[in-house]
């Protein structure tokens, strides 16, 4: 059996929403000292929903495509779905990650997370 699947390495290959979103009105960064990876998700949240979504990932292969991966399930979705995403939902929809791999979907859902927090603070 391969290491990783053909969905996590299509995302690695070729990652999907990649870059700086310049109007971006939530920013998530976050960071795993143990790996080296550091994630950011910029938003743009227009009427409780993702209207556009793009990242940026210094990490392996399995924190893009979980980058790429996210991207994807929460651009054009309500904020009440985007909250609810887990990193369970990101390896599964990669068709799954190796064990030692798994904190790639964590910090995925934890940058979602933090740019929704950016969101909200900025709502205040």
């Amino acid at each position: 059996m391969a290491l990783y699947s053909e969905k996590v390495m299509d995302h690695f290959r070729n990652p999907r929403n990649v870059g700086v979103l310049e109007d971006a009105n939530a920013i998530g960064e976050v960071g795993n000292a143990k790996c080296g990876d550091i994630m950011k998700m910029y938003l743009k949240i227009e009427d409780d929903v993702v209207q556009d979504v793009k990242f940026e990932t210094f990490g392996c292969g399995s924190a893009i495509a979980s980058s790429s991966m996210a991207t994807e399930l929460i651009k054009g979705k309500p904020l009440e779905e985007v909250k609810k995403l887990t990193n369970q939902a990101v390896t599964e929809a990669l068709d799954g990650l190796p064990a030692h791999k798994l904190h790639c979907s964590v910090l995925a859902e934890e940058a979602i997370q933090k740019a929704l927090e950016d969101y909200y603070s900025r709502q205040a």
